[in-house]
């Protein structure tokens, strides 16, 4: 008995964060996922073809002459549909298909019985977590109800996702290596969102790069400063970066490699309160302030957990954390010390979880989905994505002081403060990457000494 309750326990446990403290992620349990209906193989449709039609040609044998028959009707719809999905999950699948004035698309379809069954989902994970409280008082899982109550049905309304896709789209349109499809709204529903058809490989498929010559540096650079704009800038942010919605091409036009974002059901709009504080205590982070990073963790719900909450906003030791951490990489020994130890602090974390503000708990996964993208290509905690968080951090802040203020001195003393301090950043980065390029080349002379002449 007391293990099939720990069972249902560590179940339940699982949406809590990761990257050693915080367990929060898609690689154990998104609360967007959880019972969802995992249905076969789905025709795609359009607004015009109701929900009965797609329910009835589900229900057929698929490639029988009534099936055919039924098929048959999208091409009112379409020059070309490919039935067979490029992509399934929980909640919808993709289909390409080409429109009668030649335009490829992807087609998104919401799976017929999600809207019915999402509701017994949550019944049923709130049964589970009461389930949890009661055999372990001391955790605390109702913030993953509330959440799910919250976010799951803005996932299921596809108009709300087309316009979250253009409201970034504009949001960051000065970013030219950003690529967000154009969403076509004469033929989009709440269930079927039609979408320009972009192309490209997963952000952490490094085979894919390596062919296409797309520099994994270059690529991780760029994804941390979209997401350092998103969060600290905008405060408008994409919270489900996993490899399937992120894309990496080479532009068609320049040849400039290019990430395309998926998938834009799932936003955290942040107060500017929240914002604000959060870019203090990464600014913080990042230059080793310890008293600011005890106060704004603290001003956002952490209390006397501040060292842990700072653990898990980084995915480092608490020792790594006041050494600096833009001061030396993560190591196996950490990750793997981290790791083990994750368990020791479960309930600490979910305290920590349930005191929090809201908006933090979709942070901490999108944080954790991002440092899982370096992971794979080998760039985590680089230099260089500390700096770009820090370029965003000082712009978001000067702004802030600069509405804050009615005095054109105070204002123009607030604008040379800003340049100066992104003037030090950029400084700094030509500075790493001298001391980098004059390593490389002693490096090189080294091996060339070693190497015998040839005669």
């Amino acid at each position: 008995m007391a293990r099939k309750a720990l069972k249902l326990a560590s179940w339940t446990g699982m949406a809590l964060a990761a990257s050693g403290f915080f367990l929060y992620s898609n690689k154990y349990l998104d609360p967007n996922d959880f019972g969802a209906v995992r249905v076969g193989r789905a025709v795609a449709t359009t607004a015009v073809i109701s929900y009965d039609y797609l329910t009835s040609l589900r229900s057929v044998p698929y490639g029988s002459e009534e099936y055919l028959q039924l098929l048959s009707k999208i091409h009112d719809l379409f020059m070309s549909f490919d039935d067979t999905p490029l992509g399934a999950a929980s909640l919808a699948q993709v289909h390409k298909a080409v429109l009668h004035d030649g335009r490829t698309v992807a087609v998104k379809v919401q799976h017929p019985k999600v809207q019915a069954q999402s509701s017994k989902d949550i019944l049923l994970m709130e049964v589970l977590v009461l389930a949890v409280k009661q055999l372990f008082p001391e955790f605390e899982f109702m913030w993953l109800v509330d959440e799910a109550k919250k976010n799951l049905p803005l996932e299921l309304d596809f108009l709300n996702e087309g316009r979250n896709a253009e409201r970034v789209a504009q949001m960051l349109k000065h970013i030219d290596f950003l690529k967000v499809p154009r969403i076509y709204w004469e033929l989009s529903t709440k269930r079927v969102l039609l979408m320009e058809f972009v192309d490209g490989g997963q952000v952490n498929d490094r085979d894919y790069m390596e062919k296409n010559k797309i520099d994994v540096n270059e690529i991780s650079r760029h994804l941390g400063k979209i997401y350092s704009e998103m969060i600290f800038v905008n405060g408008f942010v994409h919270c489900d970066p996993h490899p399937g919605n992120v894309l990496v091409r080479k532009h068609p036009g320049t040849g400039r490699a290019e990430i395309v974002l998926l998938d834009h059901g799932l936003y955290q709009v942040l107060t500017e309160e929240f914002r604000l504080d959060y870019c203090h205590l990464w600014q913080s982070l990042i230059w080793t302030d310890m008293e600011r990073v005890k106060k704004y963790s603290q001003r956002l719900g952490a209390g006397d957990l501040y060292p842990l909450f700072a653990c898990m906003l980084t995915a480092r030791s608490w020792d790594s954390v006041n050494r600096g951490i833009s001061q030396a990489p993560v190591t196996a020994t950490e990750d793997s010390e981290i790791r083990n130890n994750a368990a020791n602090y479960l309930p600490e974390i979910s305290q920590l979880l349930n005191h929090v503000p809201r908006q933090m708990l979709l942070i901490f996964k999108t944080n954790d989905l991002l440092r899982g993208i370096e992971a794979a290509l080998g760039t985590r905690a680089s230099a260089s994505s500390f700096l770009n968080m820090s370029r965003c951090c000082i712009r978001a802040l000067a702004t802030h002081k600069k509405k804050s203020t009615c005095s054109s001195f105070r204002r123009a003393q607030i604008s040379f403060s800003e340049a100066f301090n992104l003037w030090q950043i950029n400084l700094h980065e030509l500075i790493l990457r001298v001391k980098g390029l004059k390593l490389a080349s002693w490096i090189l002379a080294f091996l060339c000494w070693l190497l015998p002449t040839p005669y």
